[in-house]
């Protein structure tokens, strides 16, 4: 059986003569253009019998409309997800839009292919029968299949909702149903197992396709994505354009899970404004260019059902005409670095332990090197951090010095690694370590910070080459606004959002929709921050991780952390415990190899512990050896290490009494981590709770 992608080009190739639909109205929500200031009496959807319902800045219901937050700074009028493809498709039809690997080639779409192919998955989907807002599933690694059943999705009027490839059959069946999915697009066998499973309790469930394998045992209404794609052949364009004309910007088309750390994950309701908005407004203030300017590659390799790979790839990529290159599937466990060199992007988007596995692999290949190439390396990336700190007050001397460096030595690091034509690396969806930045600034490599949440469509703040501070996730980008509530004695408060890119609400949960707002509409982050005097935001820690002792004292845990892994390079992950305690404790993990096939850490310390080892007197190879015999050179020099970080601790308070080594790193398999690698600290207390509860025992 050919492969899909073989497949949709041979179509294509068919289908030359096919007219491009132009029936697109360009309409407008004039009713949707002024947010009063005082919203108070409008926040919430009201439903009566036989009435229409009443546009609130929410809404807990899939096929409920919002008014959107525009104002003076952001009038732009409202369009859909289709309008803003249309209008792109008039500027960058002819231009490469998609490329996936087959067979050792890449293979490319064009735009007016990619939107062509989307109206087909859309036919394709009316003719199995799905709703009007009701759920297309999408369970798989990114690839052209994901985003023309995802555009199609939209088209079709339902609601695109991406599952974690990692989920439990369990995990999807929670999805599925809470979103009344109709279809479900799955990418391989192991993906469509997890749905045969669960199917005979998925009521809505209509169809499941296939996009990668071949179908192993054929089952009703269990098709291939070329199958899929004939479906819909005899369903006309009007039929399809009533539809799509008929969609409104202020209507959900994307829903995104949160991943449940704190109960069942939430299905946050993105609207066509969210999505286009963003598109719009939110790269342009990171400095992607248009297409016209210059066509912006990227590699798409983070997960799609989480909102900053989505927004950065999928829709923006749209908005802009980049050309997107999709990564192999094992992209994060080693062959990123290969698409990247092959691609050279002009654009690199990761969360932060992707930036930091790629330091922690760097440092070891350093480890390994010899006396001369080390001077080389540190002479260089001393003199670039320097500057890069310090750029104003460099003297020319130092500056052509640097610039040297980074001519004989640094220029052959990022083209190892891809970088050579990269001129922008974004870093989004959890904190920033200080030991990460300044290891890429010695590479004379700036990491954008940007901020946000599933709530806010991705970054509501943004860091780019012309707004750039750093530690600073940089300000509100154009339009949005952001404020700070129940600040404290050091300008601390919970940070709050207002703007286009606020979601409409949580599918299903009014409660926990009425609970993310204020009273005026404002969305509660529910993280910490502060502003500087020039509007630059600085996160500072999370109300909830916040760690509030036996004394009353309120503890940020980051900070204390960061400093525990900068004194101990050995260190991979370190956690603070302390809430409601009488002292702070903490957990600490050793970095070691990743396995290749899994990504999970094994029992081998990385070059660079081994290397920390080495230095302390310890000929410990393995993370047991030290945790087992409580390796005494080790322990005295992590415990020198914390004597250290206590030092300089704000007060007592802050200082680590006692800590312990585990014998295994955190991972997401084991549930630590969640699936963008942020560290889950409800899930971590739960699974070491005796160890910690040893740590406080009379």
């Amino acid at each position: 059986m050919p492969n899909s992608g073989e497949t949709l080009t041979k179509k294509l190739q068919e289908e030359n003569a096919m007219n491009i639909s132009e029936s697109c109205e360009n309409r407008t929500l004039t009713d949707a253009q002024n947010v009063c200031r005082d919203s108070r009496p409008h926040l919430e959807e009201t439903r009566g019998e036989g009435a229409e319902p009443t546009e609130a800045l929410w809404t807990s219901f899939a096929d409920g409309r919002v008014r959107l937050r525009t104002d003076n700074s952001c009038p732009q009028t409202p369009i859909t997800v289709h309008q803003m493809f249309k209008e792109s498709l008039e500027k960058y039809g002819p231009l490469n839009a998609l490329a996936s690997k087959k067979n050792g080639k890449w293979e490319k779409i064009t735009f007016s292919e990619y939107y062509c192919l989307s109206r087909r998955a859309a036919k394709s989907f009316l003719k199995l029968g799905l709703e009007r807002f009701h759920s297309v599933g999408i369970l798989g690694f990114n690839s052209p299949e994901w985003f023309i059943s995802a555009v199609g999705a939209v088209f079709a009027g339902g609601i695109v909702t991406g599952i974690y490839t990692t989920n439990s059959p369990e995990a999807c069946h929670y999805i599925a149903y809470d979103s009344k999915t109709n279809i479900m697009v799955v990418e391989n066998r192991k993906q469509l197992d997890k749905i045969m499973q669960i199917w005979s309790r998925l009521p809505q469930l209509k169809a499941v396709v296939l996009y990668k394998d071949s179908i192993p045992e054929r089952h009703p209404n269990l098709y291939t994505m070329e199958e899929f794609l004939e479906l819909g052949d005899d369903v006309s364009d009007t039929t399809l354009d009533d539809i799509i004309n008929s969609q409104k910007p202020n209507q959900c088309c994307v829903l995104v899970y949160t991943s449940g750390t704190t109960g069942k994950p939430k299905g946050a309701m993105l609207s066509h404004d969210n999505i286009t908005w963003t598109s719009a407004h939110c790269s342009r203030a990171g400095d992607m260019q248009p297409a016209e300017v210059q066509q912006e590659s990227i590699v798409s390799y983070l997960p799609l059902s989480h909102i900053a790979a989505q927004i950065y790839d999928l829709w923006t990529g749209i908005k802009w005409g980049e050309q997107v290159y999709f990564a192999e599937p094992d992209a994060l466990k080693g062959s990123l670095v290969n698409t990247l060199k092959e691609v050279q992007p002009t654009s690199h988007m990761g969360v932060p332990r992707v930036w930091e596995k790629i330091m922690e692999k760097l440092k070891d290949a350093f480890a390994q090197s010899g006396f001369m190439k080390k001077k080389m390396l540190s002479w260089a990336m001393s003199l670039s951090l320097e500057r890069n700190l310090n750029c104003s007050s460099s003297s020319d001397l130092k500056q052509l010095w640097a610039r040297l460096a980074d001519y004989l030595v640094l220029s052959k690091i990022r083209n190892a690694l891809g970088f050579s034509s990269c001129q922008k690396h974004f870093c989004g969806a959890a904190p920033l370590h200080t030991e990460t930045l300044y290891f890429f600034l010695g590479l004379n490599i700036t990491l954008y910070e940007a901020y946000g949440m599933s709530e806010t469509t991705g970054p509501h703040c943004l860091s780019g080459p012309y707004v750039y501070r750093q530690h600073s996730c940089g300000k509100p980008t154009p339009g949005c606004k952001v404020k700070l509530v129940d600040e404290d004695t050091e300008g601390n408060g919970e940070i709050c959002f207002w703007g286009r890119t606020v979601f409409m609400g949580y599918l299903n949960m009014e409660d926990k929709t009425k609970e993310a707002f204020d009273e005026d509409g404002w969305l509660r982050s529910g993280d910490l921050g502060k502003l500087d005097k020039d509007g630059f935001l600085y996160v500072t820690g999370r109300i909830k991780d916040l760690i509030i002792t036996a004394g009353g004292e309120n503890v940020p845990p980051i900070p204390i952390e960061d400093a525990v892994k900068k004194e101990l390079p050995i260190v991979s992950n370190a956690m603070v415990i302390g809430d409601k305690k009488k002292f702070l404790s903490m957990l600490l993990t050793l970095k070691s190899v990743l396995d290749p096939d899994t990504s999970d850490p094994t029992d081998v310390l990385t070059e660079q512990a081994r290397d920390f080892c080495q230095k302390t007197g310890s000929k410990a190879t393995k993370v047991s050896e030290i945790v087992a015999t409580r390796d005494q050179a080790i322990y005295q020099a992590i415990q020198e290490g914390i004597d250290r970080v206590n030092r300089n601790a704000t007060n007592r308070v802050h200082c680590i009494k006692k800590w312990i080594v585990l014998p295994r790193d955190f991972s997401i398999s084991g549930g630590e981590l969640g699936p963008t690698m942020k560290l889950k600290r409800l899930a971590v207390l739960e699974k070491y709770r005796k160890e910690i509860d040893s740590f406080y025992e009379e």
